[in-house]
């Protein structure tokens, strides 16, 4: 009923893409449910691309679904106006500055844009493909799932090519196909995330790495590419790699099985922010200190890096800037104009209060 409700508005236009819904405690009011119910019907709406959450700010209308069939039925006689985007994530951390960076653009452009979500599942991003070539879409931005890994759905991706349908990856992109893409330069992210702590004196270095994407895989090799240059002996139990289904587990409880020895570490660097402050709470639990007793950084400069009391000392990411270039593409592509080259950004340190100058009185 609350599912139905709120898209229903949605289509009546009482609530318009881009426009805050009822906080959960209106809608709890409204409705007479509770407050369980209102977050599992949300949710189910922000999974299926109609709403998503912004940190602080609320949640919002994605799209009007009954203007997206209207668009579906025409699109035979208005040809180049259909855009889809398919990310590992919608609602959570970057991706909603990333998403309203494409949305901006196309949106002045006259184009409509289709969002689905494969939570880095290849399964899922099968059905997310599917769907949008059932939607006769003019051209597709795709965050890959899993990259690291061979894909399994190659072949909708060479369908698309057969189609003369444009397709632009960003963040990553499959090695297989070598697609057009706007990446980082993840390893020199990670470099520079590892070079600070050891300029501040820090040789026992933790690296905590997601290596089903090959983000973290480039991470990790500036990580590494950082002991070499400066001549730090390296060990192998410094990288802790994980997969994206084990973070919360296996990862955290290594970092307390780390922390619980004699020689603990002084220093980490985080796959990206998200996992920093999960690791900021361990360290809590443990009552060690950051940065007195451990520096941390983190990596995607997110909204996450000054949310806590700890301000994350981190390594930047252009998200929305990313999502404006991914759209400029797809409409050149689409529009058969000169499309642009594809494009590496060179991150950047943003230092705040995680890191410090190692204290010759140090925990080793």
């Amino acid at each position: 009923m609350v599912k139905e409700k709120i898209v229903e508005w949605i289509e009546t236009g009482k609530v318009n893409p881009g426009e805050k819904i009822y906080s959960e405690n209106e809608l709890v009011q409204i409705f007479g449910v509770s407050r369980h119910t209102v977050r599992q019907a949300v949710g189910d709406l922000v999974h299926e691309g109609l709403l998503y959450r912004e940190q602080g700010a609320g949640t919002f209308c994605s799209h009007n679904p009954k203007q997206s069939k209207q668009n579906q039925s025409s699109s035979s006689v208005i040809k180049g106006k259909n855009i889809g985007v398919i990310t590992t994530y919608i609602s959570d951390y970057i991706f909603p500055s990333i998403i309203r960076g494409i949305e901006s653009y196309l949106t002045t452009q006259g184009y409509t844009l289709t969002l689905s979500c494969t939570d880095n599942d290849v399964e899922k991003e099968r059905q997310c493909l599917q769907t949008m070539l059932g939607r006769n879409i003019d051209g597709l931005i795709v965050e890959p799932t899993k990259s690291s890994n061979y894909n399994p759905n190659i072949n909708y991706y060479l369908e698309l090519e057969q189609n003369n349908i444009p397709y632009l990856m960003i963040n990553q992109f499959y090695s297989q196909l070598m697609p057009p893409h706007i990446i980082m330069n993840d390893e020199h992210g990670g470099f520079i995330a590892t070079e600070h702590l050891i300029k501040l004196g820090h040789e026992k270095i933790i690296g905590l790495f997601k290596t089903d994407d090959l983000q973290g895989v480039h991470r990790m090799q500036g990580f590494i590419r950082a002991f070499r240059e400066h001549g730090v002996t390296f060990f192998p139990e410094m990288v802790i790699t994980y997969s994206t289904e084990d973070v919360n587990s296996k990862t955290l409880k290594q970092i307390e099985e780390f922390f619980s020895k004699d020689e603990k570490p002084t220093a980490i660097v985080c796959y990206n922010d998200q996992l920093a402050v999960s690791v900021l709470d361990v360290l809590r639990k443990l009552d060690l200190k950051v940065p007195e007793d451990v520096s941390i950084v983190g990596y995607d400069d997110s909204f996450l890096a000054e949310a806590t009391e700890v301000k994350l000392t981190t390594v930047t990411h252009p998200k929305m800037d990313m999502g404006i270039e991914a759209a400029k593409w797809i409409v050149s592509a689409v529009e058969n104009k000169e499309v642009p080259q594809s494009k590496v950004y060179e991150p950047e340190l943003v230092v705040r209060n995680s890191t410090m100058q190692l204290k010759k009185t140090s925990l080793i």
